[in-house]
């Protein structure tokens, strides 16, 4: 189950030298929690394929596999978990098909949705954009740190800020009490992807210190 912590969600096209495993293994050994396959281009049999490696390679390093949008791939490779949309599969029925054991991610953009996303059983929301984004081309309207902030003080599961999120801005982020920071081209395109984790996840860790 994913409570807390650097969530990297992959994106192929931003790193065409390098391979898919290649970078999202760096990203677990710099210290990810919990990472995602997001691939809005190949076809089912892609998708098996590399959620299926995906979902090996986390189980090797012990935190969840969560597979974008497809229940249909994530039951077929087993997937931990599965993170739909607001327009996407609904999280209920996604709790009937995938059972009580899975975990369900859901993205919300304000209170009420963080709010319903709750009470129908998702086990974390993802919450944003917090600031503008390429890596949507539907992005919704940035929140903010002060919308992120007032939008998870009405949720008691855990909650992972999305959207723009880089380390120029990740203390605010993490200020705002905020369980996880959900990276994607900060960590993807890095030089030196262990590095920028463990510097992830180091924020993270000294702010909490800070409000404790």
């Amino acid at each position: 189950m994913w409570s807390s912590g650097l969530y990297v969600i992959s994106a192929e096209n931003l790193h065409p030298h390098r391979s898919l495993l290649s970078v999202m293994e760096a990203a677990l050994k710099g210290g990810a929690t919990a990472i995602q396959l997001r691939d809005k281009g190949s076809d089912k049999k892609g998708l098996i394929e590399k959620g299926r490696a995906l979902q090996q390679l986390a189980c090797r390093y012990r935190v969840p596999f969560i597979m974008n949008d497809h229940l249909d791939v994530a039951l077929a490779i087993d997937a931990d978990g599965v993170h739909v949309g607001q327009g996407d599969f609904p999280l209920m029925e996604a709790r009937k098909v995938l059972g009580k054991d899975k975990i369900i991610g859901i993205s919300t953009h304000t209170k009420e949705e963080a709010i319903e996303a709750e009470q129908q059983g998702a086990d974390y929301i993802g919450v944003g954009p917090v600031f503008a984004t390429s890596s949507k081309d539907d992005t919704e309207k940035e929140i903010g740190v002060g919308g992120l902030k007032g939008i998870i003080g009405h949720v008691s599961i855990p909650t992972v800020a999305i959207g723009g999120v880089k380390l120029s801005n990740a203390e605010k982020v993490a200020a705002t009490g905020v369980s996880g920071l959900a990276v994607i081209s900060e960590v993807v395109t890095s030089d030196h992807i262990e590095d920028t984790c463990r510097r992830f996840t180091k924020i993270l860790t000294e702010t909490r210190e800070k409000d404790v």
